[in-house]
């Protein structure tokens, strides 16, 4: 690979750690690059990102760009990887096409038409999309001016949905007069809480179990705050099923790793449901690989550095949760501060952190200066830092000291925080050192797409199992 490659390369996988939050033009012109410059690698890695990757947004921009591909692969696994989105990402790639690329080609009008008529043809499969994807779905059927069948059209369109329809089921939701009758209609019909919700007129310990019933484990974890609001926490039963369904999302591989700890964030919950919730994220965040090198992780505490300090803390549980090698963790200003935590789970490094305080003048290389006096070898070192150093021993002096006495080459991973430099990126690939630049603008719950890079041998082992993935086959040719 050639120098501009490399870094294309690694600007992308750089851009997966941002969270766009709905503005997908933020991630947009690295995608555009990529698969202009090397539309082979791009195929494979939105393949890759597909299974592996936490952030809506990015899926939701790798398809937009498959589908408007010139190469006949992309537009097929594009085609094929649409049909797995639910309706409110097929209508915002639908959108953002149209808004940002300024076309929407044939092959996606066909894609979105197949994707509508397979749903029709399932009634019980319309009527999921149609109740959790209301505006989308019609956004999808008017926007591209396909026509419904009579069954969806009364659905949709006409507000008339037949008998035995969950839109009709909803319908009667409402009329309900007790509790009893709620609740036996949430559980026959296995009514979503987010829609059943705005069709009870009181919420009573009886309908709460139904709708709890009804919840997937991501459903609970991402209603927390409002199931606590209307009181499930307060009722032993219900509280036992909301404990039950978390034990059920650590196991499950549809939940998004640090999705349960921005619910512990968000909402002022008892001890025992943070635990639980930590143990997903734990959990979650096992089932990206296991780290099998020796790691250092060394976080910057110097003046302003406190975002640094976050970051670090929640690395730091991320990595000893699936390490099976030593994990060595220092703060640092001019001084490193050795950290041990008692176990391994947020809370512990929260403990082993809570006098850490940012301040300080910056030399970045005094914590791999102790880890050399104390010969603690490591194959990769994680840096948590802007990269600005002011004070001596300087990292790069140092880690060819490091190098030399200790007989190792460790991978030098800079995770940036805040306004950062290129200062101590520049100094190691001076020297030829092995160096990778991550920065960090995003949500705590995309932290977890460092996990690939980090659990691999090098970023070229990573590169060879995304080319190593079969871009999906159009079935319908």
């Amino acid at each position: 690979m050639n120098t501009p490659e490399r870094d294309l390369r690694l600007e992308m996988l750089n851009s997966l750690l941002t969270t766009p939050h709905r503005k997908l033009e933020q991630v947009a012109e690295v995608h555009k690059l990529i698969v202009e410059l090397d539309p082979l690698f791009y195929g494979h890695l939105a393949v890759w990102y597909q299974r592996h990757g936490d952030v809506r947004d990015h899926k939701e921009v790798f398809i937009a760009h498959l589908l408007n591909s010139n190469l006949t692969e992309h537009r097929d696994a594009g085609f094929m990887m649409l049909q797995e989105f639910p309706p409110y990402q097929v209508a915002r790639v639908v959108d953002f096409m149209k808004q940002q690329q300024n076309k929407l080609p044939r092959s996606a009008r066909t894609a979105v038409r197949r994707y509508l008529k397979a749903r029709e043809s399932n009634p019980a499969l319309f009527d999921r999309a149609a109740l959790r994807g209301r505006k989308a779905m019609k956004h999808l059927y008017a926007s591209l001016h396909i026509k419904p069948n009579e069954r969806a059209n009364a659905i949709l369109f006409r507000d008339t949905p037949p008998e035995g329809s969950l839109a009709y089921v909803l319908k009667q939701l409402a009329k309900a007069e007790t509790p009893a009758e709620q609740a036996q209609l949430i559980v026959e019909f296995n009514l979503p809480y987010t829609i059943a919700i705005g069709a009870i007129k009181q919420l009573t310990p009886v309908v709460l179990v139904a709708l709890i019933n009804s919840m997937t484990p991501q459903e609970v974890i991402n209603n927390l705050k409002s199931l606590q609001a209307k009181g499930a926490m307060d009722h032993p039963q219900v509280k036992q099923l909301i404990d039950a369904k978390l034990e059920e999302a650590s196991k499950s591989g549809r939940v998004a790793a640090f999705k349960a700890q921005i619910a512990v964030d968000g909402a002022d919950l008892d001890a025992d449901t943070v635990a639980k919730l930590e143990k997903v994220t734990n959990e979650q965040v096992k089932r990206r690989g296991a780290i099998a090198r020796p790691t250092a992780l060394l976080v910057d505490k110097s003046g302003s550095m406190e975002n640094a300090i976050a970051v670090g803390k929640q690395l730091a549980a991320l990595i000893s949760g699936i390490a099976q090698a030593e994990l060595y963790v220092y703060a640092f200003d001019t001084m490193p501060y050795a950290i041990t935590a008692q176990g391994k789970e947020l809370t512990d490094w929260e403990r082993a952190f809570q006098h850490i305080r940012a301040g300080g003048s910056t030399s970045i290389g005094c914590a791999l200066e102790a880890m050399r006096k104390k010969k603690q070898v490591v194959d990769q070192i994680i840096l948590v830092t802007d990269e600005g150093e002011n004070a001596t021993p300087y990292f790069s002096e140092v880690y060819k000291t490091y190098c030399r006495e200790l007989a190792v080459i460790p991978n030098v991973v800079i995770v940036r925080v805040g306004t950062h430099y290129n200062w101590l990126e520049t100094q190691l690939k001076q020297q030829q050192a092995p160096v990778e630049t991550f920065t960090f603008a995003g949500d705590y719950y995309s932290l977890p797409n460092l996990v690939p890079l980090l659990a691999r041998p090098s970023r070229l082992d990573l590169l060879m199992e995304i080319m190593d993935l079969p871009l999906p086959v159009r079935d319908d040719k």
